[in-house]
């Protein structure tokens, strides 16, 4: 079990920036493709974002593009999402997920909440 754990949500006003952390404590991310999907109340779950093993440039819903980046430390086992200009409607629940060939293994999410 990869045990995923994010970390970084909260409330933050229109136009601000959060950045998102994923970690394990029981897997390498590094041998797994890496994405953040988002859910907000009463919508389907969505992909927002994914980045290969390697890392390099990452692949982005429409809606996010150009204010998010998707990044990865593999020395560090770390995933990241830094957020900015954030907007109302991307208030949701944020789940980092990390899959290969064999599994696919979910986080239990983290709160963006974007009011004024």
């Amino acid at each position: 079990q990869a045990q995923l754990v994010e970390s970084g949500g909260g409330l933050v006003q229109p136009g601000g920036s959060l950045r998102l952390s994923c970690t394990s404590s029981q897997s390498s991310l590094s041998l797994y493709e890496l994405n953040w999907y988002r859910q907000s109340p009463g919508k389907e779950r969505e992909w927002v974002a994914g980045i290969g093993i390697s890392g390099g440039q990452g692949t982005y819903i429409d809606s996010v593009k150009g204010r998010f980046t998707i990044s990865r430390d593999n020395f560090n086992n770390m995933l990241y999402l830094q957020m900015l200009t954030l907007r109302p409607e991307d208030t949701a629940v944020y789940y980092c997920n990390a899959q290969n060939s064999l599994d696919n293994y979910w986080g239990q999410g983290t709160q963006v909440t974007v009011s004024s």
